[in-house]
């Protein structure tokens, strides 16, 4: 069976005046890649990777363009049209636009604003759908799937009193606390993160900088790199602000002593009353 909304490797059974058609290895049906996506390599017998969706006549159509979405996702797009039935999304297919319907606009949607939205395929119609009221398809993360120190994909969603909330991985709800972050983030933005605690609820703790021994090296290397740049001197010490190394290097004040003292330790650097040298600089 062909599914829409997701990437799959489909056969090119034959040819037509509008196109090639493509079938699963495995399965009779037939979808149609129009003639304006094709190769000269492209011809009956070869494989092709291709992503489905049905097209305004409710059709199945492939396309070899890549949408910055697939089923089941949660992304950032911009509202490229409202009308009288909801809200159209560009979402970098040319031929078609991703609808949020009313009812699914957590708040109403305008035009050339960007939304966080997850893309779903509605099960009554068979179409591809978007959502801004994405909570009840956000879930706690089950037992021993994340665990402390694991690298993830965010995707910040919104700020709070207690810090910044983002999507981990497609799928979970994680916090990145007040006094975590040492750097702007927007909203929307995909970025690293590390998980730093799995709580009994399944929620996640979620740091910008690799959690224990990890952090050390990354940011050594950082301090070293900021060294030679600046001709073999820095004006930091164990005593500055914290805001200063924040502001400097994006780290905070303990990351940053501990990368110091990786460098000390490796004989790299010197530490004076004034300041941090390269070692036989």
């Amino acid at each position: 069976m062909i599914e829409i909304g997701i990437y799959q490797d489909l056969l090119i059974n034959r040819s037509s005046p509008v196109g090639l058609f493509l079938k699963a290895v495995d399965g009779e049906e037939e979808v149609l890649l129009p003639n304006k996506y094709l190769l000269e390599e492209m011809e009956p017998g070869k494989m092709l990777r291709v992503f489905v969706y049905r097209d305004t006549q409710d059709r199945k159509v492939a396309t070899t363009e890549e949408p910055l979405l697939t089923v089941n996702q949660f992304g950032y797009l911009k509202v490229a049209e409202v009308n009288k039935v909801g809200a159209f999304l560009d979402w970098g297919l040319v031929e078609k636009q991703l609808m949020v319907p009313f009812k699914n606009q957590k708040n109403k949607m305008q035009q050339n604003k960007s939304y966080l939205v997850y893309l779903y395929k509605d099960n009554l119609s068979d179409r591809l759908v978007a959502t801004s009221r994405i909570d009840s398809f956000l879930k706690a993360s089950p037992v021993g799937v994340l665990t402390r120190g694991r690298e993830v994909e965010l995707i910040v969603r919104g700020k709070s009193e207690m810090g910044v909330s983002v999507i981990v991985n497609q799928a979970y709800k994680g916090l990145i606390f007040k006094n975590e972050l040492f750097r702007e983030l927007a909203f929307g933005q995909e970025i690293k993160g590390y998980v730093k605690q799995v709580r009994e609820d399944g929620k996640l703790d979620i740091s910008l900088e690799p959690i224990g021994v990890a952090s050390i090296e990354p940011n050594a290397d950082l301090i070293l790199k900021s060294l030679r740049k600046a001709e073999g001197y820095l004006p930091f010490t164990d005593k500055s602000d914290p805001d200063a190394i924040r502001q400097k290097f994006g780290i905070s004040k303990k990351l940053f002593k501990k990368a110091i003292g990786s460098l000390y330790k490796q004989r790299l650097i010197e530490l004076k009353p004034d300041g941090i040298y390269l070692a036989n600089n």
